[in-house]
């Protein structure tokens, strides 16, 4: 949420092929219907830029299925985005992460997730929060990431 420059939820209503670049661009058309974070870059979005292919981080996004939660960057009065931004199934967010978005995770912009591999782990500053999904889940989403926030 914190690094990105636009957060929404949107269900996709489009989807094409153009030829932008090396390897082509694929321009989904969205139903924006609520945005997070970006009112100041882009007060309302229209469309989505990601990749034509997944082996360049694209998306692939299903049309008139699902809702999906959606960050991204601007660049040029465009929204992009790509298998590094977080990009998830509107109902697959657990009740926790969907009030993160509301309530809790714009509180946290300062805190440093401090990631812990193996124990013991500590953290060594207030602005520290530990993460230790990666303990037991080999760095996939675990408990932690679906219903902690780090907030300072």
């Amino acid at each position: 949420l914190c690094n990105s420059d636009i957060v929404i939820r949107a269900k996709v209503v489009g989807k094409k092929l153009v030829k932008e670049g090396p390897f082509g661009t694929l321009v989904y058309t969205i139903k924006q219907m609520k945005m997070y974070r970006g009112f100041t870059k882009m007060p309302h979005v229209q469309y989505i830029h990601t990749e034509a292919s997944e082996s360049l981080c694209g998306l692939k996004l299903e049309v008139n299925k699902y809702q999906y939660l959606l960050t991204g960057r601007v660049y040029d009065g465009k929204m992009y985005t790509g298998l590094c931004n977080f990009v998830e199934r509107w109902d697959q967010l657990t009740l926790s992460q969907r009030k993160g978005l509301n309530y809790r995770y714009h509180l946290g912009c300062n805190c440093k997730i401090k990631s812990c591999y193996y124990l013991p782990c500590f953290v060594t500053s207030k602005n520290e929060c530990l993460w230790t999904d990666m303990l037991s889940n080999f760095g996939y989403p675990g408990y932690q990431s679906k219903h902690y926030a780090c907030i300072r």
